[in-house]
């Protein structure tokens, strides 16, 4: 299913902790949750198969 631009934005325009699996702003630099600075993006393709 293709997705309009301003969606996939709103879907993966974000970082994810690797501590506590928080959604953060894409500008963050610690996570809102933990306070850990270990922040991934978010992964634009699935990882199965």
């Amino acid at each position: 299913m293709a997705r309009f631009p301003e969606a996939e934005a709103r879907l993966f325009n974000k970082k994810i902790c690797m501590k506590c699996n928080a959604r953060n702003a894409i500008k963050a630099v610690r996570c809102r949750k933990c306070n850990s600075s270990d922040l991934r993006s978010k992964a634009r393709e699935s990882r199965g198969k």
